[in-house]
């Protein structure tokens, strides 16, 4: 991406119309205008890709740190059984008050450096 950006800066150091380096790269006029505005006022910098900080999590860093304490917690107790995502999710539920479907269970413990791993019986 950052090459066509590149590409569309020369055409216009030559000095090509916008339109006519958006029917070249064929991109839209507007993507060159933000371009050309970009490194115009920002320098070569500003045809880096913006940092997309996606949607915010549900847990905050004080809670999935808790959350990470109660896994452990119950993956070396014991008394403890097998841990499942159903009980992962009710622990965030009661304690949290905030609802996951059990995907997201997997994608939070892989977030936390878990793997989900099962022994199987002899």
């Amino acid at each position: 991406r950052k090459r066509i950006r590149y590409l569309a800066l020369l055409h216009f150091t030559e000095g090509h119309s916008r339109t006519v380096i958006a029917n070249m790269l064929k991109v839209s006029r507007t993507s060159v205008n933000a371009w050309v505005t970009n490194y115009l006022t920002l320098g070569i910098k500003g045809l880096d890709d913006k940092h997309n900080p996606g949607r915010p999590a549900q847990l905050s860093a004080k809670q999935q740190a808790s959350l990470k304490e109660f896994i452990q917690a119950q993956s070396l107790s014991e008394s403890g059984g097998r841990l499942m995502a159903r009980d992962v999710c009710l622990f965030i539920q009661s304690e949290f008050n905030v609802t996951f479907k059990q995907a997201n269970i997997y994608r939070i413990l892989h977030q936390l450096g878990f793997s989900w791993i099962t022994t199987r019986s002899r």
